[in-house]
C-alpha cells in the first residue's frame, strides 16, 4: 500500500522517525523507495545535481514535471512530494493552482511543497489544501531566496525564532500536513516540533524533528560541495570514476571485450 499524508501525521503521533530522500530519476527513485524510505521529494535541487544549474533558480515547472513523471515511474510505496520550482506559484493564487495541479495530474505526484511563510504564502497553502491539493511547507533557509538570504542559518535572534515559530502555527492552520525546517537552531526546530500536530521534516535543524531529508545526491558522494549539514554515507564519484578508468584502459589494452 502507498503511503499518504496521513501516514506521516500518524507516524508524528507514534513518534516513528519519518525518512525522506530527494530523487530526479527513474533509477535514483527505485532504488530508494525499494530500500524503504517514506518520502521521495522531488526537490528543485535537481536543478543543481542533475541540470547543472548553479542554484535551484533557473529550473522550470516544465523541467520539475518531466523529472516528477520519472520518478513516480518508480515508485511503489513512498509519498511522492515535488518541489514547486522558482516564479511557478509565487506571482499568483491562480499560477500556483495551475502549477501545483499540473505536477498531480500529469506528474502523478501525491503532494507539493513551496517556500515560505508571509501573508500572501499563507493565502496559497489555504486554497491549494482547499481543494484537494497537499501541501508540505518550508521554512528557515529557503533556497529560491538565496539572492536575499544567502546559505546562512536562520533563525538566530529572538525575532526571527519568534517569527519562523509563527509562520510553522500558520502553515498548519492553513492545511500544510507537513513541514521541512531548513539550517535553523536545533532548539528552535524542538519548540516547533512540539508545537505542531504536523510532522516536521529536518535538514540542517538538528535530531528534534520528526524526521529527515536528504539530497541523495549528498548521501551518494556525487556533489562536489556539500552543506556543513550534509552526510556522505559512500563516496560514489570515486567508485564511479574507478570503474570508468578500468573500462577505458581495458579497452585501450585490447582486453574488453574478450
Amino acid at each position: 500500500m502507498a503511503f499518504t499524508t496521513h501516514h506521516l501525521i500518524q507516524w508524528k503521533q507514534q513518534k516513528r522517525p519519518i525518512v525522506v530522500l530527494t530523487a530526479w530519476d527513474w533509477a535514483i527513485a527505485k532504488i530508494i523507495d525499494q530500500a524503504g524510505v517514506d518520502v521521495v521529494l522531488v526537490g528543485d535541487s535537481l536543478a543543481m545535481v542533475a541540470l547543472g544549474y548553479a542554484n535551484t533558480l533557473p529550473l522550470t515547472l516544465e523541467e520539475t514535471l518531466h523529472h516528477t513523471k520519472a520518478v513516480v515511474r518508480g515508485v511503489k510505496q513512498a509519498l511522492v512530494v515535488a518541489d514547486l520550482p522558482f516564479l511557478s506559484y509565487q506571482e499568483s493564487i491562480s499560477q500556483a493552482i495551475h502549477s501545483a495541479g499540473l505536477l498531480l495530474k500529469e506528474g502523478g505526484a501525491a503532494a507539493v511543497k513551496l517556500e515560505g511563510g508571509h501573508p500572501a504564502m499563507i493565502e496559497t497553502v489555504a486554497k491549494l489544501t482547499a481543494i484537494g491539493i497537499p501541501v508540505m511547507g518550508h521554512l528557515g533557509l529557503t533556497p529560491q531566496s538565496i539572492h536575499q538570504l544567502g546559505y546562512r542559518q536562520q533563525g538566530k535572534t529572538i525575532e526571527a525564532q519568534a517569527q519562523i515559530l509563527q509562520q510553522a502555527i500558520a502553515l498548519q492552520e492553513a492545511g500544510a500536513f507537513s513541514l521541512v525546517l531548513e539550517h535553523i537552531p536545533s532548539e528552535l526546530a524542538l519548540q516547533i516540533s512540539q508545537k505542531l500536530t504536523i510532522p516536521t521534516i529536518g535538514i540542517g535543524a538538528g535530531k528534534h524533528c520528526d524526521g529527515q531529508v536528504l539530497v541523495t545526491a549528498d548521501l551518494l558522494g556525487l556533489t562536489e560541495k556539500m552543506p556543513p549539514f550534509a552526510k556522505a554515507y559512500t563516496n560514489l564519484q570515486q567508485l564511479i570514476t574507478q570503474a570508468v578508468e578500468d573500462y577505458s584502459q581495458e579497452v585501450r589494452l585490447g582486453k574488453f571485450p574478450e
